[in-house]
């Protein structure tokens, strides 16, 4: 049987709409079915018992990018570069990252979902990288969509065995970032100017692998497929054990 990936979904709020809408950039799936699995849209419902039903079910889960996380949650002042997420899926997507923690769920997290998994544990996050760090390389590009940069992938770190040693290019369009790096967690790749670009999980019974990156995009390099195909390789033996014990 393919692996079940678990994908969180987003929240779309329109004027014209009573009822916000549940939606997901179909790159997680099309990343997901051709790595060899077979993704299942988790929606924002942040009741813990629909989620354990969830993670019951489920091989892996993909944390999936969006908007900013809430300023005061991470005890900072609101700044205007920032666009909060619906408050009903940030506190979904914490309670869900709690869990997967908790039970060492095999764990893709992209993007904010990245930033959601270090501030849990500790860690923090630059609130604007052009003021927080006026000398760094530009992380996004308001008119190219698919602005680049290049990153150097962390020796004898997943991510290396995932894409190889030495410098990768990665399309980039945060513009905020890791300060600091929470508890249990590695860097897998930087920036040239330092910024942590990617990161791990120190357990070695837990697969986690965060990336500040979209390999979901149509930005995204052939090499990035790769990335879903690791992340699937995980999840296949996490699975294994579940499967054994259901044939006994």
């Amino acid at each position: 049987m393919k692996p079940l990936i678990g994908v969180c979904s987003d929240l779309l709020l329109s004027k014209k709409d009573k009822q916000p809408r549940v939606v997901l950039d179909a790159g997680y799936c099309d990343g997901i079915i051709a790595a060899g699995g077979t993704p299942v849209i988790i929606p924002p419902y942040a009741k813990e018992e629909v989620l354990e039903d969830y993670l019951d079910r489920v091989d892996g889960v993909v944390l999936s990018g969006g908007a900013d996380l809430n300023p005061r949650k991470l005890g900072k002042r609101p700044h205007p570069s920032i666009r909060e997420m619906l408050p009903r899926r940030e506190e979904s997507d914490r309670m869900l990252a709690k869990m997967l923690m908790e039970r060492k769920v095999p764990t893709l997290a992209i993007g904010v979902g990245m930033q959601l998994i270090n501030v849990m544990v500790g860690g923090s996050l630059y609130t604007h990288l052009p003021e927080d760090m006026p000398r760094g390389l530009p992380h996004f590009d308001s008119v190219d969509p698919a602005h680049r940069h290049i990153v150097f992938v962390t020796p004898r770190t997943k991510l290396e065995a995932i894409y190889g040693e030495g410098e990768i290019r990665v399309n980039s369009s945060h513009h905020q970032g890791i300060r600091t790096l929470g508890k249990g967690l590695r860097s897998g790749a930087l920036a040239p100017d330092g910024l942590i670009e990617a990161f791990e999980s120190t357990d070695a019974e837990w697969f986690m692998v965060g990336v500040q990156w979209h390999p979901e995009s149509e930005s995204a390099s052939a090499l990035d497929r790769q990335l879903f195909s690791g992340f699937l390789d995980a999840c296949k033996g996490a699975a294994a054990p579940t499967i054994l014990k259901i044939a006994a």
